[in-house]
């Protein structure tokens, strides 16, 4: 699931206006501008609008309007409304095609195509996974974010494996396993560089970027509070000159674990643009060899992760379930272009 620390929307008084939101500073909060505050935690809002909503009264800091200017301070309660519905009142059905792997009465597991947003947010309305399911299926039983069916997420521009659950039992017993880390999730990635080691554990807390409200990052050491556990098991798959493809099997779950985990250990994802793997960050200098990079990113225009393998205990019968996709068409032709590199060398 996605996670924003500390965070929630509050209760709406008028729900066809304002789409609502509700922060609490931490207990290490620097003084901070409440605009700069709040664009560390809505993602896709601009300086702009949040700026607009302070200036017509609609940001608050401890229930009393501020202007953009307002510092924040620890513990403090910000909240803003924004002059767009809520989510939940714009759920669409949509006749979008859905890549059904497995389906019956309790629980369903679909193919997310890369491309596709999961659930409605902030500058997304229409053309995602939940718009499609509630098209297809009735009386999906809604999560604790109110997000009828979903269990947990993958980002948009990562395709690959999903299950959702068709009833509050099953919502109820498929959360459960994902808290409890009982789950089976493997991802397929290609990223930049050589690993060295054939397997390995990366183990660092992830938490919000300080200085890029679009990243995660890794927090060690006296900084590490400032973070959550997350843990990446990692094993080579396969050694591609410049490249590396590599299986990565989560045991918790945070946001951008997996592209913020590698980048940590120094093997960003292959095109992965919000953490600067759409640079050539490892090879030679010469002319040929970057445009066959660039070649490759035209192929592969997203970061190269794919979420192979999906596995948990079937809410009702208890049978241990396990699923696994192909990675998609163009991942595939890229990694077949890196490994004929490698051939040729």
């Amino acid at each position: 699931m996605e996670e924003h620390p500390e965070s929630k929307d509050f209760d709406q008084t008028e729900d066809d206006l304002y789409e609502h939101h509700r922060f609490v500073a931490g207990a290490g909060q620097v003084p901070l501008r409440v605009d700069k505050f709040l664009m560390n935690f809505v993602e896709n809002a601009t300086r702009n609008k949040i700026q607009q909503a302070a200036k017509n009264g609609s940001v608050f800091v401890n229930d009393i309007p501020v202007k953009s200017n307002h510092k924040v301070k620890p513990h403090d309660v910000v909240k803003v409304l924004f002059s767009h519905p809520p989510y939940e009142n714009l759920l669409t059905p949509e006749n979008i095609e859905l890549d059904i792997v497995y389906e019956d009465e309790v629980v369903l597991v679909v193919n997310k195509p890369a491309g596709m947003v999961v659930h409605p947010g902030h500058g997304n309305y229409s053309g995602t996974l939940i718009n499609a399911l509630i098209y297809h299926f009735d009386h999906l039983p809604n999560n604790s974010s109110n997000r009828p069916g979903l269990v947990h997420r993958i980002d948009k521009d990562t395709s690959g494996l999903l299950v959702i659950a068709k009833t509050e039992k099953a919502m109820t017993h498929l959360a459960k396993q994902f808290f409890d880390k009982t789950s089976e999730r493997e991802y397929v990635a290609l990223v930049w560089g050589v690993i060295t080691e054939n397997q390995g554990t990366i183990i660092g807390n992830i938490g919000r970027h300080p200085k890029n409200r679009l990243q995660n990052t890794v927090f060690e050491g006296e900084d590490a509070e400032k973070g959550k556990p997350a843990v990446t098991h990692y094993k080579v798959i396969e050694r591609l000159g410049y490249v590396t493809l590599v299986s990565c099997r989560l045991e918790t779950g945070r946001t951008h674990q997996i592209r913020v985990h590698m980048k940590h250990m120094g093997h960003t994802l292959f095109n992965d643009e919000r953490y600067g793997g759409e640079k050539i960050l490892k090879g030679t200098t010469f002319t040929k060899y970057k445009q066959f990079v660039e070649n490759c990113f035209k192929v592969l225009p997203r970061q190269a992760l794919h979420a192979r393998t999906l596995g948990f205990e079937h809410p009702v019968t208890g049978k241990k379930m396990l699923f696994e996709t192909e990675i998609p068409e163009d991942m595939a032709q890229c990694v077949e272009r890196w490994r004929n590199y490698a051939k040729n060398r």
